[in-house]
């Protein structure tokens, strides 16, 4: 048995793997997205928070309004990619619309 269908059957047994997030912010200052990608997503908000993004430096503070965690990077890329384009932007901002609403954001 694979240790897979261990941990789907109710085993204790936990399978490890290398986590990748994609994430959206949402900027307070300017009402604007940046969607990114990181194997540490905690890290990768506090330096967003400290402004060590050369990208968000000056659009602080932020809100985390969406994130997906991964377990293979290409899959995580992919949707990050799709994130940023104009479809995936649209689909995103419709599936958080009340949040955006209630942060100030114009539909």
């Amino acid at each position: 048995m694979n240790k897979t269908s261990d941990v789907l059957s109710g085993s204790n047994e936990v399978l490890l793997r290398k986590r990748f997030y994609v994430y959206t912010i949402f900027s307070l200052k300017d009402k604007r997205f940046y969607t990114g990608f990181s194997t540490d997503l905690k890290r990768r908000l506090q330096e967003h928070a400290k402004g060590l993004s050369k990208s968000t430096k000056f659009r602080r503070p932020f809100l985390l309004i969406h994130y997906e965690y991964f377990i293979n990077e290409i899959d995580a890329i992919a949707r990050e990619r799709f994130l940023k384009s104009g479809f995936g932007r649209d689909q995103l901002k419709q599936a958080l619309k009340r949040t955006l609403m209630k942060e100030g954001y114009k539909l």
